[in-house]
């Protein structure tokens, strides 16, 4: 039976937790808090991130990053991006020699422009081909519900990715593979940041036009920006890409667009992160995708306006007039 260990007890380490285990493997997950390793394990439940969710008899949690990394195979990371360097740095010697890193994190390290995947090579020196990311439309609580769902698994070695496909299928879980771990990751990445826009939009009361035009041109800037670091364009036309895109922009269970409509609603950004509760991973990557974008000669006008607003630069207000009143361009195959 493989054994997997997944660091992190909030919802979306917890919900692929349930995935792992329902698909058959031991699971122990790393919680920091002991009130919550001892509900998992005694009630079967996490109350504080996916409450009334029966998770299986089989999972197991512990607050010892040690023991839950121990004889592992697979290690799966789910926590906040710009925390991933300092834990890390702690968690690297535990990891087993042969184990395969798994990243469920969508952010851009703030600083250094790094994907997820890279910090954890940079970190561990564990070389790429072990190191694997999930994408793809992932609410969590409709997961955590046993809801029909698809993700992508991207890793540069094609056997990892479908050893880790294997294990993880379930039901109502269906991972595909891909070889193309930088477009999968900055699909993940920039589609928080549209997210916010779209929930700006959705705040202030604007229509299915305006939401639909941010959709759709925010893909286009994920698509630039991707292209020009290596990604496959194909790749922002699957799930990690649009499909990703399209939940966490229609989705009231988005963190991300829930976060934006605070703000559009006239909540500071003070006000809005104590309303989301949750991280909302766009709003600390927002500036570092920009500058990986200016670096790269890459227009994102939708990302620099979400900056913008989250640095307190513009208003709400602004933001909508400054993306109105640029210059009229040809449309270049949705790029």
């Amino acid at each position: 039976m493989n054994r997997i260990a997944v660091l992190s007890a909030g919802s979306w380490g917890t919900t692929m937790a349930m995935v792992m285990a329902d698909a058959g493997n031991a699971v122990t997950v790393h919680a920091r808090r002991p009130e919550i390793a001892d509900a998992i394990n005694t009630h079967h439940h996490n109350p504080a991130y996916l409450p009334n969710v029966a998770l299986p008899n089989s999972l197991r949690a512990t607050t010892d990053a040690g023991e839950a990394l121990d004889g592992a195979g697979h290690v799966i990371v789910s926590i906040p991006a710009q925390t991933l360097r300092a834990n890390l740095t702690a968690w690297a010697p535990l990891i087993p020699n042969s184990a395969v890193v798994v990243s469920l994190m969508k952010g851009i390290e703030t600083g250094t422009g790094l994907r997820m995947s890279q910090v954890i090579t940079e970190v561990t020196g564990i070389p790429e081909e072990r190191v694997a990311v999930i994408s793809g439309p992932n609410l969590a609580r409709e997961i955590a519900a046993r809801q029909p769902a698809a993700s992508v698994i991207a890793c540069t070695d094609e056997t990892a990715a479908k050893t880790l496909q294997a294990a993880c299928l379930t039901s109502y879980f269906r991972p595909y593979t891909a070889t193309d771990v930088a477009g999968c990751e900055l699909g993940g990445a920039v589609k928080n940041v549209i997210a916010l826009a779209v929930g700006l939009a959705t705040g202030m009361g604007l229509g299915a036009n305006a939401k639909s035009l941010l959709i759709t041109r925010g893909l286009a800037e994920t698509a630039r920006l991707g292209e020009s670091l290596g990604a496959d364009p194909l790749t922002f036309s699957g799930l990690s890409g649009v499909g990703d895109l399209h939940a966490t922009c229609a989705s009231p269970l988005s963190r991300n667009r829930t976060f934006g409509e605070h703000l559009g609603q006239g909540m500071t950004v003070a006000e809005a992160t104590a309303a989301t509760r949750q991280t909302a991973e766009g709003v600390k990557s927002c500036k570092a995708v920009l500058d990986l974008a200016r670096r790269n000669a890459v227009e994102m006008p939708i990302t620099e306006v979400v900056a913008a607003v989250i640095d307190g630069h513009i208003t709400v207000l602004d933001a909508a007039s400054q993306l109105m009143s640029r210059t009229p361009k040809p449309e270049r195959y949705g790029i």
